[in-house]
């Protein structure tokens, strides 16, 4: 499970974490059109404040600071897609990391 990471009013991803799992929030599934969410691609090439989906991650990191946490998951971007061993891998632990989760942010 890769994270992103809050600190000094940035976010970035953190190594696959196996163990130790830090205490994080998750966010609900898409927002907007696919093209405009945030991929992981997007935050490793540092193309991610190019897509509208940048914006609702920034909502989001302000939330997850305002109540005291550091660490949290975005499925758009937390998880590389271009890797199928990943992806399935994600879709089998989806309900543990949704169920472990300390708080679960939905848009309505």
């Amino acid at each position: 499970m890769r994270l992103l990471e809050y600190s000094d009013d940035k976010f970035k991803l953190t190594k696959d974490l196996v163990h130790d799992i830090p205490v994080y929030a998750i966010l609900s599934y898409t927002w907007g059109p696919d093209d405009e969410e945030v991929t992981f691609r997007d935050l490793i090439v540092g193309t991610r404040e190019n897509k509208t989906g940048y914006k609702k991650i920034r909502f989001y990191v302000e939330q997850v600071n305002r109540n005291g946490l550091r660490y949290f998951w975005v499925d758009t971007c937390c998880i590389d897609k271009l890797d199928p061993i990943e992806v399935q891998r994600s879709i089998n632990s989806m309900f543990h990391w949704y169920r472990d989760a300390t708080q679960c942010y939905v848009y309505l």
